[in-house]
């Protein structure tokens, strides 16, 4: 029972495993089928596309080539490809490859085409050209004799990728040169005509050339090297070289006879140009009959009175008179080069002969101007700078060009003529003015006006007729200023007889634009009336910045000098505080019990607090030269006692670091006007400066001298110099000063001796020191008055406890 179970079993499942591999068999079958229909459908459209593109190719006679390097490979087209080698004059074998030759006989057609191909497949760049190729049938292999003598082929190259395309087009076959209603045309043509290529041969002539050339056809012209003129040969290849029409005349001898040709000269295209010879033998002959009877009329027009000059049709002088000489005074040499009309009036301009006119380009443009006249011009009056006024009269001449004379009418159009430079002048000095002028009869119509008039009211000079009445203008004016009674009362004052009324007036008006006008009215001698209008936006605006700024100013001079006061009140309290306390402290502990560090400490308070009372000085005294509120009191004093009392004040210093103190320079009884306290304090700072900035064991030294009314401080030091970048900013605020205190002391000091009138120099070398030299003028009276002697005497004598000796510094008892 097992047994048949197991076998019962495995034939299901054999059964199961053949039917699913059936069923997956049927199911790949499906797909692949309907995949290999899904491909021969698409491959039939590729085939019938294929066949279109082949056909269309065919139907335009074009090929493709493609180049790869130095590899070139025809893509489409072989029978065009064949058909334009044939063309190309190309020996064909038919094993062989043709397309490069085809592609090197192009390069080699024209310069023009062989860079074109060159740039293409080294560059990629894109190119087109057209050659046309003519070959005779008997030297084209394999082509019948109806095959077309010629045919125009079309190129056209573009880049993709690394490869460089070359389309190839048949625009069409053409007959030859000699063939053709064109060519037939031109062979009964009675003026030679032929056409050469770009090396010079000549490629078609017609039958009146060979008459010309005394040639029986082209081939034994050819042969014989004939040629209608040699000079024409060149005229050709300039043509084709040029690309440009050229032309030439040329005497030839025709048939025994010599005869005059302009030789005309064409280019056809890049490898052709054309040239045909006109005959104008009567022509000429006709030039040299007009030119006798020129002559004989320029003899009677140089027998005239009136100034004669002829301008041919290049406006150049082609005749004068002895008239014209005589009146224009001109270089005779000069004449005779035959000027042009322009260059005639710019010599008369140079050498102030020329009518006197306020824009000279115009005038010369209107003169220029007669040369397209048909009839005889009004005559006109020239008024030239010397009092002449000449009658002007223009007509056409009949060859051509301009004839004009010259009457002289200075008699009896002098007044005229001075009259009329008048008004010119006046016209032109209105011109240049920037308010905008006019001026108005008593009858209230417009007489004159400036250009500006017209830019400020944006009117158009189309717009204002000669006579405009003012109250048309001011209807033109309207949509700036809409204020009808305002142009009412103003053309009262311009009409008004009374004398009142017409009395000068002046005012201000808005306009709509955003501008502010000021108007004015003046009468004027003739009893017109000028009006003038400014615009005087500018002006008000300044005025009002001017204000606003005015008062920013007076606030910040108030601020500084509540800033000053501030400062001396919250400053000042407690630092007296601060030396108060310290003071006392030292009073009380006795010099036995004193502990060495607190003594210290309270002389370093002290000291620290004497600095910083003499920074906040600084900074006062220097906000009050800000604020102007700082001056002088000059009097006569001895320049010792100064000394004197700065040096006391700096003895403990020099003695610390161990610097000399040189005092020898000043003499004692020396007497200055100054401000004591103020000149102190500048040495003061100088000496401190000298001081912090000399080696130990160095030397300051104070000069003093008088040149004649200047008196000359210098303070000068042995050590360290002051850099040379930093020299031209040492007398600057918070320059100079390494440590301690705001950085005020030079810049006090330059402040303070520039309000004595006086300055400060500087010099100094680095690693050797410097000296400050401060220059006081005013010195010539010093001592005339009495000198003030109470302190500052027992600060000289004080002074005595400084040993001159060997120069050093002592303590003071």
């Amino acid at each position: 029972m097992a047994i048949a179970s197991i076998a019962y079993t495995a034939a299901a499942g054999g059964l199961a495993l053949a039917l699913s591999t059936t069923w997956l068999a049927l199911r790949n079958r499906m797909r692949f089928s309907k995949a290999s229909d899904t491909l021969k459908a698409d491959l039939t459209v590729k085939e019938s596309m294929l066949r279109e593109l082949d056909a269309a190719t065919t139907a335009f006679d074009e090929a493709f080539l493609a180049v790869e390097g130095d590899t070139v490979r025809l893509v489409w087209g072989e029978d065009t490809l064949r058909l334009c080698a044939e063309a190309l004059g190309l020996k064909l074998n038919s094993s062989a490859d043709i397309a490069p030759q085809v592609v090197q006989a192009l390069g080699e057609t024209s310069a023009e085409a062989g860079l074109g191909l060159k740039e293409l497949i080294s560059e990629g760049k894109w190119c087109r050209f057209e050659v046309f190729a003519e070959t005779p049938p008997n030297k084209i292999a394999g082509i019948s004799a109806t095959t077309p003598a010629g045919m125009t082929l079309i190129i056209e190259g573009k880049s993709s990728g690394a490869t460089a395309w070359i389309r190839l087009a048949i625009a069409g076959a053409k007959a030859s040169l000699s063939s053709g209603p064109f060519a037939q045309m031109a062979e009964h043509l009675p003026a030679p005509c032929w056409i050469c290529a770009r090396d010079g041969r000549i490629v078609w002539v017609n039958a009146a050339w060979l008459k010309a050339a005394e040639a029986s056809s082209l081939d034994e012209a050819i042969k014989n090297n004939l040629s209608l003129d040699r000079n024409a040969d060149a005229l050709v290849m300039e043509a084709l070289e040029q690309k440009t029409r050229r032309e030439g005349f040329r005497w030839l001898t025709v048939g025994g006879q010599r005869r005059a040709f302009q030789v005309i000269a064409e280019p056809l295209n890049d490898a052709y140009a054309c040239a045909y010879a006109v005959d104008v033998t009567e022509a000429e002959e006709s030039r040299e009959a007009l030119k006798r009877h020129a002559k004989a009329h320029d003899e009677t027009l140089d027998t005239l009175e009136d100034a004669v000059a002829i301008f041919g049709p290049e406006k150049q002088l082609m005749f004068r008179n002895r008239a014209f000489e005589k009146l224009w005074d001109l270089e005779a040499a000069w004449l005779d080069e035959r000027p042009t009309h322009g260059e005639w009036l710019d010599r008369l301009r140079q050498k102030r002969r020329s009518p006197e006119t306020g824009d000279y380009s115009a005038f010369k443009t209107r003169e220029l101007e007669f040369y397209g006249l048909t009839h005889t011009a009004d005559d006109e009056m020239w008024s030239l700078p010397d009092g002449r006024s000449l009658r002007v009269v223009r007509q056409p001449h009949p060859l051509g060009g301009l004839l004009i004379l010259f009457s002289d009418k200075t008699g009896e159009l002098k007044l005229k003529a001075q009259f009329n430079a008048l008004i010119q002048v006046q016209k032109s000095t209105l011109d240049q003015l920037n308010d905008a002028v006019s001026v108005y009869g008593s009858d209230g119509r417009m007489r004159l006006r400036n250009l500006a008039f017209d830019k400020f009211w944006a009117l158009q000079p189309e717009d204002i007729t000669t006579v405009m009445d003012f109250a048309d203008l001011a209807e033109l004016c309207l949509p700036l200023v809409h204020d009808r009674g305002f142009w009412a009362e103003l053309k009262a004052r311009v009409t008004d007889t009374d004398p009142l009324a017409r009395a000068p007036q002046i005012g201000e008006i808005k306009i709509s634009d955003g501008r502010l006008a000021q108007w004015r009215t003046q009468p004027l001698p003739d009893g017109a009336t000028l009006v003038a209008f400014s615009d005087i936006t500018a002006t008000r605006q300044l005025e009002k910045a001017i204000e606003a700024r005015d008062e920013a100013l007076n606030e910040s001079v108030r601020l500084k000098r509540d800033f000053v006061a501030n400062v001396s009140y919250e400053l000042r309290t407690p630092l007296t505080t601060i030396v108060g306390y310290a003071e006392l402290l030292q009073a009380q502990v006795p010099s036995a019990d004193a502990n060495p560090k607190q003594k210290a400490f309270l002389d370093s308070i002290q000291s620290a607090a004497q600095e910083l009372a003499r920074s906040i000085d600084d900074v006062l005294d220097m906000a009050q030269i800000d604020a102007g509120e700082m001056s002088i009191s000059r009097a006569d004093v001895r320049l010792l006692d100064i000394v004197a009392e700065v040096g006391l004040r700096l003895t403990d210093v020099f003695k610390a670091r161990g610097v000399k103190f040189d005092y020898t320079g000043v003499v004692e009884t020396g007497m200055v006007r100054v401000d004591a306290k103020r000149l102190g304090q500048c040495l003061e700072h100088l000496l401190g400066n000298a001081i912090r900035n000399a080696t130990s064991g160095g030397a300051v030294m104070l000069n003093a001298k008088k040149d004649g009314d200047n008196l000359v401080l210098e303070v000068a030091y042995t050590g360290r110099g002051i850099p040379y970048h930093v020299q031209a900013h040492i007398f600057d605020r918070y320059i100079g000063r390494e440590r301690g205190g705001p950085g005020l002391g030079l810049a006090l000091v330059k402040a303070l001796v520039e309000l004595h009138e006086g300055w400060i120099t500087l010099e100094s070398e680095p690693n050797e020191g410097a000296s400050f030299k401060i220059h006081l003028p005013g010195q010539a009276d010093a001592g005339k008055s009495e000198p003030i002697a109470a302190e500052t005497q027992t600060d000289a004598k004080a002074l005595n406890v400084i040993d001159r000796s060997d120069d050093t510094v002592s303590s003071v008892a």
